[in-house]
């Protein structure tokens, strides 16, 4: 997607040990645009399958997914990352997050996601894929089916594609990363 690469060029920023920010339009900042041409390029590249709503993670995957969901009209349901007092008959997974280095539970109602649902997952970024198994583990304990998997950015260099890759999903990534330096990004083709 060259819109996405041409934008992660102009206001991106890297830095030494794999670190891209892009909180200037995706991810603290949102441009409305750059998400419904987001939203726009996944509809092209998922909206051929029989799904039934999207999933998604707090916070960053919310804006696209939102999107896509608008642009399909279908429902977006997003797994939290903190359990709250008021959730009852939920499903709860363990997620490894590299950027915090820590782990945390990570949850949805059993009210939103249920055995008659076939889903696609939509991230702003695909790393080591920790949140994706994650919550491809709590749509399996639902009786649920994940066909597909779009990310925003993926960084091709660390181990997410190749440990999503296993689950037998389709994967889908708008802009692929394939090293990051200090004021250095350089693609897939």
């Amino acid at each position: 997607m060259k819109l996405l690469k041409d934008r992660i060029l102009r206001d991106g920023k890297s830095f030494e040990g794999g670190i891209l920010k892009v909180d200037s339009f995706i991810n603290h900042q949102m441009d409305p645009i750059l998400m419904k041409s987001i939203g726009v390029e996944f509809v092209r590249r998922f909206g051929h399958l029989p799904i039934n709503k999207i999933v998604t993670i707090e916070a960053s995957g919310i804006a696209p997914a939102i999107m896509l969901g608008y642009l399909l009209e279908l429902p977006v349901v997003f797994v939290k990352k903190a359990i709250p007092k008021t959730m009852e008959k939920m499903l709860t997974a363990s997620v490894y997050s590299f950027t915090k280095d820590k782990t945390y539970d990570i949850c949805v109602s059993r009210d939103f996601l249920t055995a008659d649902d076939r889903v696609v997952f939509i991230d702003d970024f695909l790393a080591n894929g920790n949140a994706a198994i994650g919550v491809h583990e709590l749509v399996e304990k639902a009786g649920a089916q994940v066909l597909g998997m779009g990310f925003i950015i993926e960084k091709s260099f660390q181990q997410g594609h190749l440990r999503l890759r296993e689950l037998n999903i389709p994967i889908e990534s708008l802009a692929r990363v394939k090293a990051l330096g200090d004021n250095k990004v350089e693609f897939e083709d």
